[in-house]
């Protein structure tokens, strides 16, 4: 009985956890390593098991550094069932097929200047096709339903509050009458952020996996986001600029929406176009419609008070096509534009970044994780100038970076979390960079008296679970 660390293990993408339990194999998490173009080919790298071996998965949520390789995972031959909550299975409808597609477009384009070389043509990471192959594997599970889902394991999901659907998973593993309790964190959630509810505590565990994305910081306070939103849209009204948001589809762009309605006469946001430039954001939020059940009260509360949508705003334009988002490039001030992907590695933000990120007037509010080697990342570093499709582009643009609207827990909340437990569980530090999870791991051993139970493991490395 033992748990192995393949992914985000000692950094933040490309989660992945094997457990082995007598001769069943469980994977936890099968996600998209994403950063720059050198991480990024390492999808493409063999499966370090035989994916015709795997029993079972369990899925915390639908973000692609979690689902991502999942069409991978099915065309190498996993047949088994994926198990996740149902808002996640929804949401990994929408993100896995746009994934498929992007990597389908991407390929066409690589081999469109690999024919001109008279190179072999190169194949897709994976298809649409493959994409929906992999949903017919999902299998919905609700929290805190307890079941059985492989001989010597149970699983039960609680609500992890980072994005709609998320969860912890708590795993009961029993081998030749040893039996040890696992609880992954997946994404913990930032406290008292819009829409969804707080993280669940958890009271017992043998080993807690956790991640520590922001084990190394401190969240501004709500009441201080709120106010620093409202200063970047004062500021730029005054010169008219506009305002670009590299925002991910899911999770971070409805939070922003539901803020803009809960605000929209304190901000004046009344005398700006408001546009969400992106195809699956739009739909992601059809699927946050359709999930009341995991709101908050307050989100519930003004949900009622608005007819039902807590997303309608007056001047609101959906840009589904690509002549709806070319259109936008006309607007030279007075437009919020809220378009994916969050790092700024693709998708049509860089097209609004190429239109606007040499004006002075104009203003990037970077509102969510910004991975090592994307363009989002460089520009949060204070990049002067960007290459965008070959051309070198004057960073003109005011940049602003509102931490405090992180879907995910920082220090003090990671820490809260984790005191829930009783007893003081061994831990294993996954889903962090090398600074946050060593201040992370610090704030830990001064919590449990020593160093002695806090585990980082790196890629391979792995728990034996029995002698814990």
């Amino acid at each position: 009985m033992d748990i192995q660390f393949l992914g985000a293990a000692r950094e933040v993408t490309g989660s992945c956890f094997l457990i082995r339990v007598g001769r069943k194999r469980l994977l936890v998490d099968c996600g998209l390593i994403q950063g720059s173009f050198e991480d990024e080919e390492r999808n493409r790298d063999p499966f370090p098991f035989d994916p015709g071996q795997i029993d079972a998965v369990v899925l915390t949520h639908a973000h692609l550094d979690h689902s991502g390789r999942l069409p991978l995972l099915v065309k190498a031959g996993f047949r088994g069932p994926i198990y996740t909550h149902r808002a996640s299975r929804d949401l990994c409808r929408i993100m896995l097929k746009d994934s498929g597609n992007l990597n389908e477009r991407e390929a066409e384009s690589v081999n469109r200047k690999r024919r001109r070389k008279h190179l072999d043509p190169v194949d897709p990471l994976y298809t649409v096709k493959d994409a929906q192959q992999a949903m017919r594997r999902f299998r919905a599970v609700d929290y805190g339903a307890t079941r059985k889902i492989l001989p010597g394991v149970r699983l039960r999901l609680r609500d992890a509050g980072h994005i709609l659907g998320s969860a912890i998973a708590e795993l009961w593993l029993e081998e030749g009458g040893v039996e040890r309790k696992v609880v992954v964190s997946g994404d913990l959630g930032h406290r008292g952020a819009p829409i969804l509810r707080n993280t669940e505590h958890i009271e017992a565990a043998d080993l807690v996996v956790m991640e520590t994305t922001y084990g190394d910081r401190l969240h501004r306070s709500w009441d201080a986001t709120w106010t620093e939103m409202a200063e970047i849209l004062g500021s730029a009204s005054a010169n008219r600029g506009n305002i670009m948001i590299p925002a991910f589809a899911v999770g971070r762009t409805q939070d922003l929406l539901y803020a803009f309605g809960k605000n929209f006469e304190a901000w004046g946001l009344g005398d700006w176009q408001i546009f969400l430039d992106s195809p699956m954001a739009i739909e992601t939020t059809e699927v946050y419609r359709s999930h009341q059940e995991v709101y908050n009260a307050e989100a519930r509360r003004l949900t009622t008070g608005n007819g039902g949508d807590p997303f309608g705003l007056p001047n609101l334009q959906l840009t589904r096509t690509t002549r709806q988002s070319m259109g936008i490039n006309r607007v030279t001030s007075g437009a919020i534009i809220v378009a994916g992907s969050g790092m700024c590695t693709g998708g049509r933000i860089k097209h609004h970044l190429k239109h606007n990120l040499w004006r002075e007037e104009s203003h990037l509010v970077i509102v969510g994780y910004q991975a090592r080697g994307t363009l989002g990342r460089a520009l949060v570093d204070g990049a002067r100038e960007v290459d965008l499709w070959g051309e070198r582009i004057q960073v003109g643009a005011q940049v602003h970076t509102v931490g405090g609207l992180s879907a995910h827990a920082d220090s003090d909340g990671l820490l809260a979390w984790y005191r829930g437990f009783a007893g003081a569980p061994e831990v294993a530090l996954v889903h962090g960079e090398d600074d946050p999870m060593d201040a992370f791991a610090r704030r830990l051993s001064e919590e449990r008296g020593g160093d002695g139970g806090i585990h980082r493991p790196q890629a391979g490395e792995g728990i034996d679970l029995a002698t814990l």
